[in-house]
């Protein structure tokens, strides 16, 4: 093993469009909303939370992921519970 592959062994690149299944649960912060459905985007992924309470912007919350659709990265999840405010 080289130098340069020791040096970065266990790296890897992130993707702006992550991919979920259903079930997958996930935190993450709720950066909108959309014809009165708050909005989580992660990177181009966005995943709708129908049933989330309105006041969730900008707050960390838990979701389970319901739905996802891999060709236009958007999907639907269901809000489990707030675990953090906005650093803002």
């Amino acid at each position: 093993m080289s130098l340069l592959e020791k040096y970065t062994k266990g790296w890897s690149f992130r993707t702006n469009r992550p991919s979920f299944e259903a079930g997958d649960e996930i935190s993450v912060f709720v950066t909108g909303v959309e014809a009165g459905t708050p909005i989580a985007r992660i990177g181009d992924t966005k995943l709708r939370l129908p049933d989330a309470p309105e006041n969730l912007v900008d707050k960390r919350v838990l979701l389970r992921v319901t739905t996802f659709d891999e060709d236009s990265h958007v999907g639907e999840a269901e809000y489990l519970r707030t675990v953090g405010e906005s650093a803002f």
